[in-house]
């Protein structure tokens, strides 16, 4: 549904556990979610399409 990037693990397109869409300060998008290898919170900057797109999908809207 949701891919970012772990700095933990150090994994590109690591897709989110429970992701959560956020509206940032600024008005932009990004997704919060958990790791699915060691659980560290990873989060993914992303457009307003891609932000509707993950919420149709069935990512929670937090905003």
């Amino acid at each position: 549904m949701v891919n970012g990037y772990c700095v933990k693990c150090k994994k590109k397109g690591v897709e989110l556990k429970n992701p959560e869409i956020h509206q940032t300060a600024k008005g932009g998008f990004m997704a919060k979610g958990k790791c699915g290898t060691c659980g560290t919170t990873v989060c993914a900057m992303m457009s307003k399409d891609n932000a509707d797109k993950a919420i149709k999908a069935g990512a929670k809207k937090a905003f």
